[in-house]
């Protein structure tokens, strides 16, 4: 048994305790068992036996684990609990792509001199994209994450726990609340849907004239706004992004503040149906002296599980950003 089925062993046992004891969700209980694995004690909660049962389990932990092996326990548990949960904002980012997002946020900040750098994801969800990414980083590296769903926010803590990361985490809409300014970096697997609050949309270039406006052009325009001038934003976005009935809104917002340097497709293996393909989009905003590439870089990327083309497509990209960056 690897150390991560070890770990993730721990986690949904003690989870499952937890939910049948207190009549939870499973995330709510992954959250507060993770929670007591961090603190390495049983929840205060328990009688006498399940407390006994609580420290044999503390006791199977392996020793020693790398951080992306816990990652990826944490990972397996909160997909079972996304399986019972029924809100369809609740989708993990798939495990791949949040190593991948983790290297080009590594190879496009590799010239950055200030320690640390401190990165956001304004749409955190459980965390497991901000800590792949900040896995991959060679750089010290500070997330500031924010996400309106306090059991995904509870999830995110503990995972940045588990794995020793230190993150500042808010409990928060990204779109209405106040963000950090110059900021080094973003990086969001955003989150796709009409924002309900008309009113708060109608502050942003991106809103629509009628209607509901999409969530995830509002979360764009918000990010370009608070990263300093010269960084880099990788987004995970439809494929249809440039398309969309709502496209002619965003379109201006990107060219005047920022460049598209790259938009590399995912393979369509990794998703259901074409219609819910995703691409890797890399923007960097304006700075004077900053000549931007004068074409971007359009890729189809091969299957995450061919990893002979894999390595030859990221060695490309890493050639690439080093030649325009």
């Amino acid at each position: 048994m690897t150390k991560t089925e070890m770990y993730y062993d721990v986690l949904d046992q003690g989870a499952a305790l937890i939910q049948k004891k207190e009549e939870k969700l499973y995330l709510e209980a992954l959250a507060e068992a993770g929670e007591a694995v961090f603190q390495g004690r049983a929840p205060g909660n328990l009688e006498k036996e399940e407390e006994k049962q609580w420290n044999r389990l503390l006791n199977e932990l392996p020793e020693a684990s790398e951080k992306e092996e816990i990652r990826r326990a944490v990972q397996l548990a909160v997909l079972k609990g996304m399986k019972e949960a029924v809100q369809p904002h609740h989708a993990l980012t798939p495990d791949a792509v949040a190593v991948f997002a983790g290297f080009l946020m590594n190879e496009l900040t590799q010239k950055e001199t200030d320690d640390p750098l401190l990165l956001w994801d304004p749409a955190a969800g459980a965390g497991n994209l901000m800590t792949a990414c900040a896995n991959q980083m060679t750089k010290d590296v500070h997330f500031i994450g924010a996400e309106p769903d306090e059991t995904l926010m509870k999830l995110a803590f503990m995972n940045a726990n588990l794995q020793g990361h230190h993150m500042d985490l808010f409990h928060q809409d990204s779109v209405s609340q106040p963000a950090v300014d110059h900021v080094h970096g973003v990086v969001s697997d955003l989150p796709l849907g009409y924002y309900p609050d008309d009113e708060t949309a109608s502050g942003f270039a991106t809103a629509a004239d009628e209607g509901h406006t999409y969530v995830h052009h509002l979360l764009m325009e918000k990010a370009v706004r608070h990263v300093r001038e010269g960084g880099f934003l990788v987004f995970l976005v439809p494929n249809s992004l440039f398309q969309s009935e709502q496209a002619p809104k965003l379109h201006p917002v990107i060219k005047e503040q920022a460049s598209v340097y790259a938009l590399l497709q995912l393979p369509s293996t990794m998703f259901k149906t074409q219609d819910a393909g995703k691409s890797m989009l890399i923007l960097r905003k304006t700075k004077a002296g900053i000549v931007p590439p004068k074409q971007a870089l359009l890729a189809e990327l091969p299957s995450f599980t061919r990893q002979e083309a894999l390595a030859d497509m990221t060695r490309q990209i890493s050639d690439w950003i080093r030649e325009h960056v």
